[in-house]
């Protein structure tokens, strides 16, 4: 189950804003940069990220129904800032996964104690698709 709306108003007014300072650099960290379906406005959403093959996995702790997925899906994709680089990223797919296989081991347990099993896969924008041609992680 996800975490209530109340702590994720609370989230986007104030631990938000604090955590927006460090994750852009922090490892399993990063910023969402990601533009409003209706108002077409951009906003930066910290999540919790993880490195996989061809792209990243981020953690849906508020669930696959959250603002912030819904602008990334619909609009197809987002840029996302980690560990001091930013990356553009293409191919959203929501996954749903109990037992957060796309997770490093060492850090499954503490999205269970949260319920979470949900997570927004992206592909890096300048991924070759031909399985001829070598791909960079």
């Amino acid at each position: 189950m996800p975490l209530p709306r109340s702590i994720a108003r609370f989230n986007r007014q104030v631990t938000n804003r604090l955590t927006g300072l460090f994750a852009p650099y922090l490892p399993y960290f990063g910023v969402v940069v990601h533009t409003g379906r209706k108002t077409h406005r951009d906003y930066r959403t910290p999540v919790n990220v993880f490195p996989r093959p061809g792209g990243f996995v981020i953690a849906l702790t508020y669930g696959p129904s959250a603002d912030w997925v819904r602008n990334v899906l619909a609009s197809g994709g987002a840029t996302l800032e980690t560990r001091g680089h930013v990356v553009h990223l293409t191919q959203p797919r929501v996954i749903h996964d109990e037992q957060s296989r796309a997770i490093p081991g060492p850090l499954r347990p503490i999205l269970r104690l949260g319920n979470v099993s949900d997570f927004l896969e992206l592909t890096f924008e300048d991924v070759p698709q031909s399985k001829d041609v070598p791909q960079s992680p």
